[in-house]
């Protein structure tokens, strides 16, 4: 049977003036729009279409395939809001449409957002904000591999929840968030670990001691773009470390001790500052 909201193969059956009539093995049949047709099809011709709804709530056939199909999460560009709902373009001339009842948070025209595709009670495509139940638990990554991540949602007590390649659950826990994150960005993240029932917890961090080197390099290059001075110490909170520096209190701490360790920096009236000055 023909099907809402997928790519599915269709033969041409016949060709009208507003179009070609495609049939699937049930004898179903589609248009797909004359401006859709080329001249080298012909009757008999089997064509790779997406079925959607037009304005008219028709079933039409488009051989453009959408940014997202059935199952299929994706970051879509809000291009109109209403009071009803908000509408996306997903590369069709009809656009999306993403119910208010299905928005997990404020939107703003012209951003992105990663959306599901769904079928409505009125069988209607629709947009979904709400794409946890989209996401596999089965994916091939293993601890300390490196992904790429769009975060969908933040938990301000357990984390950023995150779409792994848009397939897969992961997860951003509180304690590795470093930085201001929101909805929609994309990261490259470290895998800490696997859970046993498939879902990933996440990192934007590396491991351990080659983050630290990588810190202390940060913080050196800020002392000396500072004119080499940095006015924070140990007793420096956390809050002021992550305004000036963008890393958590311990990843300071750990930096600073290797640089003091290895004579790079001192402790000052104003702060840290560079050994020689």
């Amino acid at each position: 049977m023909i099907r809402l909201g997928e790519m599915q193969r269709l033969k041409v059956k016949r060709k009208t003036s507003v179009g070609a009539y495609l049939e699937d093995k049930y004898g179903q049949e589609v248009l797909l729009p004359s401006k859709e047709v080329s001249e080298n099809m012909k009757v008999g011709d089997m064509i790779d279409v997406f079925i959607y709804r037009d304005s008219d709530d028709r079933l039409i056939a488009t051989t453009k395939r959408p940014k997202i199909v059935l199952g299929e999460i994706g970051l879509l560009k809000v291009v109109d809001i209403t009071k009803i709902g908000a509408f996306l373009d997903w590369g069709l001339e009809k656009d999306l449409f993403l119910p208010f009842k299905e928005q997990t948070m404020k939107l703003r025209k012209g951003n992105k957002y990663l959306v599901g595709l769904y079928i409505d009670k009125s069988e209607r495509l629709c947009a979904t904000m709400r794409i946890k139940r989209f996401l596999r638990t089965d994916s091939p990554y293993k601890q300390n591999d490196w992904v790429k991540g769009t975060i969908y949602s933040i938990d301000d007590k357990i984390g950023a929840f995150v779409a792994v390649d848009n397939k897969y659950e992961g997860l951003i826990p509180k304690k590795e968030m470093v930085g201001l994150y929101i909805p929609g960005d994309q990261l490259d993240l470290r895998v800490i670990k696997v859970k046993d029932d498939g879902k990933l917890d996440l990192s934007p961090k590396d491991k351990i001691y080659i983050q630290i080197d990588r810190d202390a390099e940060y913080i050196l290059s800020k002392i000396k773009a500072n004119g080499g001075v940095l006015p924070l110490n140990d007793d420096s909170s956390p809050e002021l470390i992550r305004k000036e520096l963008n890393m958590s209190k311990s990843a300071f701490k750990r930096a600073v001790g290797k640089l003091l360790k290895e004579g790079k920096i001192k402790f000052g009236d104003k702060g840290i500052k560079l050994s020689g000055n």
